[in-house]
C-alpha cells in the first residue's frame, strides 16, 4: 500500500460543503435577519444589534453560543491527537481548561453590565479607564488575540477537509471563511448567535453518534474490547512519562504540562478575546451568569468525551486492517497536523463517517469565525475608526465600517494562515505558543474591570514586561531543550510551558508595585459617563446619557446585580476546584493504571455528561423562548411586544421602571424570584 492515505470522499464534495454549505447558510441567515427586523425590530443596520444584539440575549442561547465556542475544530482535532500521544488524562485538562475559563467569564460579565451597562467592547473599557497608550497596546494583543486563534482554526480544519476530501488545502483555507463573512456582514453578532446555535444543534448530534459508533464497530464491540485493545497497544508501544507506560492512566506527565500550559493559555485566549466580551455585553442582565455558567460547565464534555473516544479508538485501531494508514502507523506530521480524528472517523463508519466529520469540521469551523470575525471588525470600526479618525461617527458610519473589517479578515486571516501552512507551521504549534503573546495582558486586562486601584502606568508597563519576559524564556528555553531555535524547537511543550506561565504571572508583582508606588482610586461611574449607546449618543445630550445609564440600575436591579456577581465568584472557584484540582491534579498523585471496571464506568459517566451538554446545547434554547419566536417568525407575525414598545421607544429604554429586563416571561421569573 502507498504511503499516501487516500481520501474517502470527492473533492466534490469538499468544495461543495465548503462553498455549497457556505452558499446555504448565507442566503439563510440573510433571510432570518430580515425575519427577525420584521418580526421583533432587530435592526441589523444599527451597531446596537451588529456589535452587541441589542443586549437581549437569553440564557439558552448564550448557554448554545458558549458551548459553541469550544466546538472549535482545534478542540475537537486537538484533543483526540494530543490524547492518542500522551493518554486519557488530556481530555480532563482540556475540558478543564474551557469550562474555569467560562465560569470566570460569568463572573467579567456581570461586572461589565454593572460598571459599564452601554459597553460595546472591552477596548472601549480599556480606552476610558487608561488612555490612549493604552488603548493602542491593548488594540494590539486583542488583534493578535483573534488573529492566531482564527489562523489556528483554519490550518486545523483545512487539514482535515483535505485529508478527509482530497481538497487542495490553500483553496479550503480561503474558501471556509467566504460564506460566513457573507452573513456575518449582513447579519452580525446576532447572526452569530443564530448559526452558533444551528451549528451546534447538529455538531452535538454528530458528536454523540460518533462515540456510539466507535464503540460498537466490529473491530472494538464494547467497552470492555477498547480497554483491552489500549492496553495490548500500550504493551508494544508505552507511552514515556505515563505511569506503567499506559494511556490509561491519570498520571501523565505530558498531560500534566498541557494541563498547565493549557489552563493558563486560555485565560490569555478568552480574557483577551473581544469576542467572548461581546457574547458577554450580548447577554441579558438576567442571562449572562446562568447562560455562561450553564454553558461552561457543559462544555467540559466535549473535549473530554471527543479526545478520549478519538484518541484511545486510534490507539486501539491503528494497527488493524480498517485503519486508513494500515499496515503503516501515523507519522508525525500527520498527528500534529490534526488528522487522528479523521482517521479514526473513515475507519469506524467509512464514507458516511468521513461526511458527517466533513460537515461537523465545517460547522465548528464557521461558528468561531463568525464570532472572530464581528470580534475584528468591531475593532477596526469602533476603537480604531471611531475613536482616531471619526469620534463623531454615526451609526451608519461605523456599521460600514464594520462590513468593511468584515471584508479585510475574510481575506487577511486565510493569507496568514497559508503562511503559516507554506512555513511549516501547523495547529498544534499554534495552540501551544500563543499563550505567550496573549497572557501578558490577561491580568492588567482582569484588573481594569474588578480593581479600582490599577493605575494607568501599571496598566502600561505591566502587559509589555510580560510580553519581554515570556518572549526572552520561551526561546532561550528551546534553545537550551534543543540546542537552536526553530519552529520544532519553539512548538515543544517545555519551551511553551515556561514561556506561558511567565506571560501569565510577571505583569502580576508589576501592576502591584507600579499602582502601589503611586496610588490612585478610579470611580467606576466614570464609565456610565462616558461609555454610551450609540444611537443615544446620536439623538440625546450627554446628561440624559449619563440619567439614562443610572436609571435602569434601581435598588433592585443593584441588589439583583451583586447577588449574581457573588454566584458568578462562587462558580467559578467551585469549578477551578472541581474541574482542575479535585479532579486531574487529584487523580496525577494516585499512580495506578485504570482498571477495567475504573475505565468501563469512566466511559459512562462520560456518556452521560456529553448526552448532558446535547440538552443544554441543542433543547433548553427552545424551551427558553426560543420556540415562540422561531413559531412568530414562521407565521410572519409581529410580536406583541414589538408591537406595544413601538420602534422609536425599543432603542430608547431596554428596561422596566421596575428595574427588570424585558425579556420572556422565563426570564423575569427568574429575576423576581432570585
Amino acid at each position: 500500500m502507498s504511503d499516501q492515505v487516500q481520501a474517502p470522499l470527492p473533492q466534490g464534495a469538499g468544495y461543495g460543503v465548503v462553498v455549497g454549505f457556505g452558499v446555504v447558510f448565507a442566503l439563510g441567515m440573510i433571510w432570518v435577519t430580515g425575519s427577525l427586523k420584521k418580526s421583533f425590530n432587530e435592526d441589523n443596520k444599527s451597531t446596537e444589534t451588529f456589535m452587541v444584539a441589542n443586549r437581549t440575549v437569553g440564557t439558552g442561547l448564550t448557554a448554545s453560543a458558549v458551548i459553541s465556542s469550544w466546538l472549535y475544530s482545534t478542540a475537537l482535532l486537538g484533543a483526540s491527537l494530543l490524547t492518542y500521544e500522551y493518554g486519557l488524562a488530556l481530555g480532563v485538562w482540556w475540558g478543564a481548561s474551557a469550562s474555569t475559563m467560562v465560569c470566570f467569564l460569568s463572573l467579567i460579565s456581570i461586572e461589565a453590565k454593572r460598571r459599564a451597562p452601554n459597553a460595546h467592547t472591552l477596548l472601549e473599557l480599556i480606552r476610558v479607564r487608561y488612555g490612549t497608550a493604552a488603548h493602542l497596546l491593548w488594540i494590539v494583543f486583542c488583534l493578535l488575540t483573534n488573529i492566531l486563534n482564527f489562523s489556528s482554526m483554519l490550518l486545523g480544519a483545512s487539514a482535515a477537509v483535505t485529508s478527509l476530501t482530497g481538497m487542495n488545502v490553500i483553496a479550503s483555507i480561503y474558501l471556509l471563511p467566504v460564506g460566513v463573512g457573507v452573513y456575518t456582514y449582513f447579519g452580525g453578532l446576532r447572526a452569530t448567535f443564530l448559526t452558533d446555535y444551528i451549528h451546534t444543534f447538529i455538531i452535538m448530534i454528530i458528536l454523540v453518534w460518533l462515540t456510539i459508533k466507535i464503540i460498537v464497530v466490529k473491530e472494538i464491540g464494547s467497552i470492555e474490547a477498547l480497554y483491552d485493545a489500549v492496553v495490548a497497544a500500550d504493551k508494544i508501544r508505552p507511552v514515556q512519562g505515563n505511569y506503567g507506560g499506559s494511556h490509561l492512566t491519570m498520571r501523565s506527565e505530558q498531560c500534566l504540562y498541557f494541563g498547565i500550559l493549557h489552563v493558563i493559555s486560555n485565560f490569555g485566549a478568552v480574557i483577551m478575546d473581544t469576542g467572548f466580551w461581546q457574547k458577554g455585553f450580548s447577554a441579558d442582565i438576567a442571562s449572562a451568569v446562568p447562560g455562561y455558567v450553564l454553558g461552561g460547565i457543559a462544555s467540559f464534555s466535549v473535549p473530554w468525551a471527543i479526545g478520549t473516544f478519538g484518541g484511545l479508538a486510534a490507539v486501539a485501531l491503528e494497527s488493524t486492517t480498517i485503519f486508513p494508514t494500515y499496515p503503516r502507523m501515523m507519522t508525525t506530521e500527520e498527528v500534529t497536523s490534526g488528522l487522528v480524528l479523521p482517521y479514526v472517523v473513515q475507519a469506524v463508519a467509512g464514507k458516511a463517517g468521513a461526511s458527517a466529520l466533513l460537515l461537523t469540521i465545517f460547522m465548528a469551523c464557521t461558528s468561531i469565525a463568525s464570532a472572530q470575525m464581528i470580534a475584528i471588525s468591531s475593532i477596526i470600526s469602533f476603537d480604531i475608526y471611531g475613536t482616531y479618525f471619526n469620534k463623531k461617527a454615526t451609526d451608519k458610519q461605523l456599521i460600514t465600517w464594520s462590513h468593511i473589517g468584515v471584508v479585510v479578515t475574510t481575506i487577511v486571516i486565510p493569507t496568514l494562515a497559508t503562511a503559516f501552512n507554506k512555513g511549516g507551521v501547523n495547529m498544534t504549534w499554534l495552540l501551544y505558543m500563543v499563550g505567550n503573546i496573549t497572557n501578558p495582558g490577561c491580568i492588567p486586562t482582569v484588573f481594569a474591570l474588578l480593581w479600582k486601584g490599577q493605575t494607568k502606568a501599571a496598566a502600561v508597563i505591566s502587559p509589555i514586561a510580560g510580553v519581554c519576559c515570556s518572549l526572552s524564556v520561551w526561546l532561550g528555553t528551546a534553545y537550551t531543550y534543543y540546542g537552536e531555535i526553530s519552529v520544532a524547537s519553539t512548538g515543544g511543550t517545555m519551551p511553551c510551558l515556561f514561556g506561558c506561565v511567565t506571560a501569565f504571572f510577571v505583569p502580576l508583582p508589576v501592576t502591584l508595585f507600579v499602582s502601589f508606588l503611586r496610588p490612585s482610586s478610579f470611580d467606576w461611574l466614570v464609565f456610565q459617563k462616558q461609555i454610551h449607546k450609540v444611537r443615544q449618543l446620536e439623538q440625546a445630550e450627554p446628561e440624559a446619557h449619563q440619567q439614562a445609564a443610572q436609571d435602569w440600575l434601581t435598588p433592585e436591579m443593584k441588589q439583583y446585580v451583586k447577588r449574581m456577581s457573588r454566584w458568578a465568584a462562587f462558580w467559578t472557584v467551585f469549578t477551578l476546584l472541581g474541574h482542575v484540582f479535585l479532579w486531574p491534579l487529584a487523580m496525577y498523585g494516585a499512580k495506578i493504571v485504570f482498571s477495567k471496571t475504573l475505565f468501563t464506568a469512566w466511559i459512562v459517566i462520560c456518556l452521560i455528561y456529553l448526552w448532558l451538554t446535547l440538552m443544554v446545547a441543542n433543547f433548553y434554547p427552545l424551551y427558553d423562548g426560543g420556540a415562540r419566536k422561531i413559531w412568530i417568525v414562521v407565521r410572519g407575525r409581529i410580536a406583541a411586544e414589538t408591537l406595544s414598545k413601538g420602534n422609536a421607544q425599543q432603542d430608547a429604554s431596554d428596561y422596566s421602571s421596575e428595574g427588570l429586563p424585558k425579556q420572556s416571561s422565563t426570564e423575569t421569573k427568574m429575576l423576581s424570584t432570585s
